[in-house]
This record gives structure tokens, C-alpha cells and sequence, in this order.
């Protein structure tokens, strides 16, 4: 498939790095020549220098036999131009945007822009896409990664292992014995900065952390089998009133059991349309990171504290002093991800990676074949590929421990009808069952191949 990537920051490259590596035909478009170059020499792409949605610039990434456009640039006009373009000009048969502003949001959306006026097949927002990521993390306050999956009904939890865990040195495969009604499996393990698929015979130490695939209505029971205590969040702070803090606030008044949430915003304006839009939550104009301020807002009688403004040093810093006066959970929004190994030592509980959430989204979407959600896990060292199993594919009608699956890939779940169930190794997998599978990132290609997901994207 021959792609066009418009945008070579952070998202553009991730997006590049993962179908490069599937041995897709990219091109990378980007203004900045020396971001066009780093993709160039370190990637298998080809780079063009300049604006993406310039015509001859678009003609000569090869526009005109492009099977799709990624539009991911910072700005949210050259992006729906892009689409524009690669539509009318080069008919592109797929193009994808990732837009920001919520006025376009909110007109797309609405409908207001058809699809012959404002040809975009999918539009990405990394503020929808974050606020949902926020959600999900203080719906599972003791994980410090989350991600639903099957319907709703499994979820991927990450969860630091501490020194009170009940099943450190425990091999894995005794799990099953000590926990036979339990629907989790542990599917991958960081330790010592390395990720990896365990084996049966691995077990978890002080200081790993896990990532385990659970039936939904056994999250709390694993939290508590993994050494974590499942408390009930009924008041939350959020440091930041931009699009992301305002979605994860209306959310928050829009639920039946609701929770009390308070948004602290530094810009006045930004507070004042927050104030504006939200009826039943307190808005206080000032900086997150200002005590007296964070002592009014209640911090010490909150449950978890979210910090979501657009600086990565001031959520962290802001998460920090909250713990120090007492809030017992601080999640925070970190864009870069080399401040992620900080985030340890600096007791914060958990962190939102855009890049991450934008990228799962845009790939969710590109996949071949049936596949029904894609989540990259870390700095895209692994993903987690849920897909529906075609009656094509060489492991329909086999049992898992049947199939050739590589060492970096374990079967999380099988849905089959609207019934989730724990996979063994004697689980027969039937054309039409949804399979989830925790695959390092250099063995989702022959994953894909195995699925036979591969001949056609669209």
C-alpha cells in the first residue's frame, strides 16, 4: 500500500515507523527539512521537503497513485486542505486528518460538513482521543495504563508490582491453579526498562510492571490479587481548562454517579468558557501550581488529581505537589516521552501519552483486513491487536497451542459470540471469534499474516 504521511512530528513518525516496518511504500511531507531527514535516514520512507498542502508538493510525494493520506500536522487548516487536495486533485481514495480545533470538531460532527464539500474518510482528535484516555485511567485509579477492549467487556490494565504484591515470585502458570476462576492474564512485563511476553514459567518481581488482559467484571478482584485497592473516585481535581480538561469535566456532570470534579485554570479566558459551559463544576482561575490555590480546590480531600494542561513540566509538577498536600492519585499528561521514566521516582501514579492514544487511534483505523482496535503500548515497543478471525486465516479452526504464534506473542482474550472467556492453550479459535493479542512491535507482521489481514485495507 503507498501512504502519504503529512507531518513528520512526533505522531507523523510513529505512524511511518509502523508501516515502513510492515514493508507499506511511505512518504513522508513535512516543511521542516530537517525532520523530513531524520525520517529519511532512519526509516525506510521516502521524504519530501515542504507544505503538504501545496499540489506540486503533493504530486511529487506520488499523490497520484496514493492509496491514502495521513494528514497530521500541527495545523489543523493544512490538514483539511490536504484531504481537499488529495481529493480533487489526485482522488485519493482515503484520507485521514487529524484536527484539534473544537469548532471543526463540532461542525464535522454535526454533520454541517458533508464529505463532497469536506472530503475527510476519518478525522482524528488527540483531545477526544486523551480526554477518553483520562476517563478510562480514573475509572481504574490503581493501573497506571488502561484500555477497554471487546466491546467493552476486557480490559488492558497496567499495574506496578510493589513489595506487599501476593504473587511476587509466583510462576505464572501457578496463577491459574491459586486463581482458577480468575479471567486475567498477565501478557507482558517491563523490567529493568525492557518490555517483554512472559512465559509460563516467568514470575513478577518488586518493581516490574505488568500488563494484564481481564475479563471486565474481574478488574477489581485482579487489582486486589495484584496488590492494589480498588477505592471509589468521588472527587477529583483537574489542573487544566483547556479542550482536554473541559471534555473530562462534561463527561464527568453528564454520568449518573457522578463525580465531583473542580477545574483549575491558569488563563482567564480559557476559564471563563469553562465556567460558561460546565453547570455544576467549580472553575477557579489560577496557576495548578500554587498551594493556597490548590488548598481551596480541596486537594487533600480529593480522591486523584489530573493535570492536563498543554505543558508537560507543569502537569508533573503540578502532580507532585498535589501528593504533597495530600491527594492520594495523580495522573498526569506527559507528551515527551523521555520524561516518562521520571515519573516513578516522582510517585506519580499514572500518565497520558497523546502521541500513544493519537497514534492507536490512526492506526485503528488503517489496519488491514478485520482488525477492530489497536492499542500501542510504551514508546510503540508493543501493541495490543484486537481482530476477528476470517475464515481465511491459518489458525481458524485450530487450538492455540496449535498455532506457530512468535515468542513475543500471547493471546490475551477470545470473544466468541457476546461471551468473553480466558484462553488455554486447548481454545479452539473459530472463524468469526474476536482475538486479542499482546504482539511486540517487530512481530506484528507475521501476527497479521497468521490473521491474514494483509490482502486488502479497504
Amino acid at each position: 500500500m503507498k501512504v502519504i504521511i503529512c507531518g513528520a512530528g512526533q505522531v507523523g513518525w510513529q505512524i511511518a515507523r509502523h508501516l515502513s516496518g510492515e514493508r507499506n511504500d511511505v512518504t513522508v511531507v513535512d516543511n521542516n527539512a530537517e525532520l523530513v531527514r531524520r525520517a529519511t535516514d532512519v526509516l525506510d520512507v521516502q521524504g519530501i521537503a515542504g507544505f503538504a498542502s501545496y499540489p506540486n508538493i503533493l504530486e511529487r510525494a506520488g499523490a497520484k497513485d496514493a492509496d491514502m493520506v495521513i494528514a497530521a500536522t500541527h495545523s489543523d487548516e493544512v490538514n483539511m486542505v490536504t484531504c481537499q487536495v488529495a481529493h480533487s486533485v489526485f482522488s485519493v481514495p482515503r484520507k485521514i486528518a487529524r484536527l484539534r480545533s473544537q469548532s471543526y470538531l463540532d461542525a464535522i460532527y454535526s454533520d454541517l460538513y458533508r464529505r463532497d464539500h469536506m472530503p475527510i474518510d476519518v478525522v482524528i482528535s488527540p483531545e477526544k482521543e486523551v480526554a477518553e484516555a483520562a476517563l478510562q485511567r480514573l475509572a481504574a485509579p490503581a493501573a497506571f495504563d488502561t484500555e477497554n477492549f471487546l466491546d467493552g467487556r476486557a480490559k488492558l490494565l497496567g499495574i506496578k508490582i510493589g513489595q506487599d504484591c501476593p504473587v511476587v515470585n509466583t510462576p505464572l502458570r501457578q496463577l491459574t491453579d491459586l486463581f482458577s476462576t480468575l479471567r486475567a492474564i498477565v501478557v507482558g512485563v517491563r523490567r529493568g526498562g525492557k518490555l517483554f511476553a512472559p512465559e509460563a514459567g516467568d514470575q513478577l518481581f518488586p518493581g516490574d510492571d505488568c500488563y494484564i488482559f481481564t475479563n471486565k467484571e474481574d478488574v477489581g478482584r485482579t487489582l486486589e490479587i495484584f496488590g492494589k485497592s480498588v477505592k471509589k473516585q468521588e472527587r477529583v481535581v483537574i489542573i487544566g481548562g483547556g479542550n482536554v480538561g473541559l471534555a473530562v469535566a462534561r463527561e464527568l456532570e453528564s454520568r449518573t454517579k457522578r463525580i465531583r470534579a473542580k477545574v483549575i485554570e491558569k488563563n482567564r479566558n480559557c476559564a471563563e468558557r469553562a465556567a460558561d459551559i460546565l453547570e455544576r463544576t467549580i472553575v477557579l482561575n489560577g496557576d495548578g501550581l500554587d498551594r493556597n490555590l490548590l488548598l481551596e480546590a480541596n486537594i487533600d480531600r480529593a480522591d486523584a488529581v489530573l493535570c492536563v494542561t498543554d505543558d508537560d513540566k507543569t502537569n508533573i509538577l503540578s502532580a507532585v505537589r498535589a501528593k504533597a498536600n495530600g491527594c492520594p492519585m495523580a495522573i498526569c499528561l506527559v507528551n515527551d516521552p523521555t520524561l516518562v521514566s521520571i515519573l516513578g521516582p516522582l510517585d506519580i501514579d499514572a500518565y497520558i501519552n497523546p502521541r500513544s492514544t493519537t497514534v492507536s487511534s490512526i492506526l485503528r483505523h488503517i489496519r488491514q483486513g478485520r482488525v477492530r482496535a489497536v492499542y500501542s503500548i510504551g514508546d510503540a515497543e508493543a501493541e495490543m491487536i484486537e481482530a476477528q478471525v476470517l475464515s481465511t486465516s491459518s489458525i481458524a479452526g485450530k487450538r492455540i497451542k496449535e498455532i506457530d504464534f512468535p515468542e513475543g506473542v500471547l493471546v490475551g482474550g477470545v470473544m466468541k459470540g457476546d461471551e468473553v472467556i480466558k484462553p488455554t492453550g486447548s481454545t479452539r479459535i473459530n472463524e468469526s471469534d474476536v482475538i486479542a493479542l499482546f504482539c511486540m512491535a517487530a512481530d506484528v507482521p507475521e501476527v497479521e499474516r497468521l490473521l491474514q489481514v494483509s490482502i486488502d485495507f479497504f
